[in-house]
């Protein structure tokens, strides 16, 4: 049975090696607030199980579906750089929640902090651009030997390039030449939801709340395109 987990806490700055403990045992953070729950209410009523996600860098490639979202996009521009808010980025923030019928979410902020360049711990953004015009950002954060995904959001009309899928393509690329060990890919559920497009990125593990420990997730959780 899985342990009921409803744990959070506030804090300014972390260490990059402790980062690394912090999402090893489940947690995530908006800002300053750090968070980890094992359950949450379903649409239906229901409940469903929380399954932090990570992917295992030095192991992982791309399935044939993936590598046809890298090559679809090859003419696009992108930046990786230290994470800053801008006015643009805000806009398109706004323009990619309306595709949100439910917990919409009020404000970039709410997923940043007011400036995640001060903390907790480092973040960066990736941006994507067609020729001058912004199309797609996300931002993670970096400890020791692990990265941590925090949020993605792309141009509306832009959705047949699959740029959410995109952006996280190149964070695996980007922390695999940097030399890092794991990604964590946030939460996903036991059940199916739609958090799924998560397990399906090869050398994915798990973390079994029951344990405290990570496994690689089942060819029945983790369908490969």
């Amino acid at each position: 049975m899985t342990p009921v987990l409803d744990d959070a806490f506030i804090c300014d700055s972390v260490p990059a090696e402790v980062m690394d403990q912090v999402w090893a045992a489940g947690w995530r953070h908006f800002g300053r607030h750090f968070f980890r729950y094992s359950l949450q209410q379903a649409g239906c009523g229901g409940l469903q199980t929380i399954t932090p996600l990570r992917i295992q860098l030095a192991t992982c490639t791309f399935s044939k579906s993936q590598r046809r979202v890298l090559n679809k996009n090859t003419g696009l521009r992108t930046e990786i750089s230290p994470a800053a808010l801008d006015g643009d980025l805000r806009a398109l923030f706004q323009r990619h929640k309306r595709r949100f019928t439910h917990n919409i979410p009020e404000t970039l902020e709410t997923f940043l902090g007011p400036d995640p360049a001060k903390g907790p711990c480092e973040c960066r953004m990736l941006r994507v651009f067609e020729n001058d015009r912004l199309i797609a950002a996300s931002f993670f954060d970096v400890g020791q030997h692990s990265a941590s995904s925090v949020y993605a959001f792309f141009e509306p009309e832009c959705s047949k390039r699959s740029l959410g899928t995109y952006t996280l393509l190149l964070e695996i690329q980007h922390c695999q030449n940097a030399g890092l060990r794991w990604l964590y890919t946030g939460y996903a559920t036991r059940e199916p939801s739609v958090y799924d497009y998560k397990k399906q990125f090869r050398s994915t593990e798990y973390l079994d709340w029951r344990t405290a420990g990570w496994g690689p997730l089942s060819p029945f959780e983790a369908p490969i395109a």
